[in-house]
């Protein structure tokens, strides 16, 4: 079953909303065994929507759409799709009623603009919402499938879930791909992969597909198999081998990130934590409290940006400062002890360093960062050399520090 998605939407066009339907149904369609082989984005105008159905029909299976649902003016798919099927809009009972129900239960006005959501292709099958207000619609045409659907994410993946893949699953009769992906850190592309050179041999070699998916500072593994969970132990066993191998880079599975991991880890613990941040600018203390119920473990940051209160609030010398500067060991080590003291935690993280794109010195270039660890058994400072680019430096700091605690935490 070849697949190809069709996003809908100015907003997407011009980056004012990210794509994440277009992410989500490739996840799921590859799971279900089906092939994503194209992805389209393109804007909310007739033209563009009967051109690219035309196209999509032509070389796959299934197109399936998100977005222009909508009860507003500018939300044009369902006329276009029912233009391009050659059928008529007409109001779809069942569909009316959820609607009306939808609005008496929040105690809201229903308007004209509400009541033309139900009207909707008379040759289709309606697929339908129990999170919204538009319905979806499947299409079928020289044994094609054309499925549109709206493109409020929830409402989206609902209609999905409960009317789109059974019955792709039933026309098609799919085996149900498996993926188990194992998440690392602080590791490159490259380097990961000389590393795991044997390792991969013998993953092809039994069959499964491999896949390195890379990010800014998160190399994510990914093993998988078109024999659905027959194979599910065997590729479990695979990546316990890595977790094994590469223990202070492994840090997760799947959807798990590095935040939620160190709670659980603290509150298993009962640590209390604290941050002292210079170049994260606080993001340290927003990365941990992302997490529901961080209070449990964390206390609060000290955010010292400047050297003035560096020696204000820390207590950091001023000779020390003045003899290493700011981002080196020597700040890294004292910020992160003085940060154990005053607020009174377990654990401490510091992060002093050169974010960049200006600062840098031949001696310390932009990207070098100095990551301090304190608890009530010593303090310790790593050493890191990120790259020019601000943003992700400061992101590469804060996912090595995390998982530098989650290391020290389980070793």
């Amino acid at each position: 079953m070849n697949v190809i998605v069709v996003s809908i939407g100015d907003e997407l066009l011009i980056g004012q909303t990210v794509n994440t339907n277009a992410s989500w149904i490739g996840q799921e369609i590859s799971k279900l065994g089906g092939n994503i082989i194209e992805g389209l984005t393109i804007s909310d105008r007739a033209h563009d929507i009967l051109s690219t159905v035309d196209y999509s029909i032509s070389k796959s299976d299934v197109v399936i759409i998100t977005g222009g649902l909508g009860p507003t003016k500018d939300d044009i798919t369902k006329h276009t799709l029912a233009k391009y099927f050659d059928t008529k809009l007409e109001i779809h009972q069942p569909t009316l009623d959820k609607i009306t129900t939808y609005f008496i239960n929040r105690n809201r006005p229903i308007l004209e603009s509400n009541i033309q959501q139900a009207a909707l292709p008379k040759h289709c099958v309606i697929l339908a919402n129990d999170y919204g207000t538009a319905a979806g619609m499947w299409f079928e045409k020289n044994g094609k499938i054309v499925i549109s659907l709206p493109g409020v994410p929830y409402e989206m993946k609902g209609i999905m879930m409960e009317e789109v893949f059974p019955r792709l699953r039933e026309q098609f009769q799919l085996n149900s791909m498996y993926h188990k992906t194992i998440l690392t850190q602080g590791i490159g592309e490259s380097f990961l992969a000389e590393k795991l050179s044997d390792w991969e041999n013998r993953v092809r070699n039994d069959g499964f597909g491999l896949a390195y998916l890379p990010s800014p500072g998160i190399v994510k593994l990914r093993i998988s198999s078109p024999n659905g969970e027959i194979d599910k132990v065997l590729i479990e066993n695979y990546l316990s081998e890595v977790r094994d191998t590469l223990p202070e880079n492994v840090f997760g599975y799947e959807n798990q990130n590095l935040p939620e991991i160190i709670g659980e880890e603290l509150r298993k613990r009962k640590l209390k934590i604290g941050t002292v941040e210079s170049c994260t600018s606080g993001l340290l203390a927003n990365q941990i409290t992302s997490i529901s119920g961080a209070s449990d473990y964390f206390e609060g940051s000290l955010l010292t940006y400047s050297n003035k209160l560096k020696e204000e609030i820390l207590d950091l010398s001023h000779n020390t400062l003045k003899e290493h500067g700011a981002v080196s060991e020597a700040i890294a080590l004292q910020m992160a002890e003085s940060g154990l003291k005053k607020l009174d935690v377990d654990i401490c993280l510091s992060t002093t360093g050169i974010a960049g794109p200006t600062g840098g010195t031949e001696d310390k270039p932009v990207g070098l960062v100095w990551i301090g660890l304190a608890t009530k058994y010593g303090v310790k400072a790593r050493k890191f050399q990120f790259g020019d680019n601000r943003e992700r430096n400061i992101q590469m700091t804060v996912l090595s520090a995390l998982n530098w605690l989650r290391y020290e935490l389980i070793s």
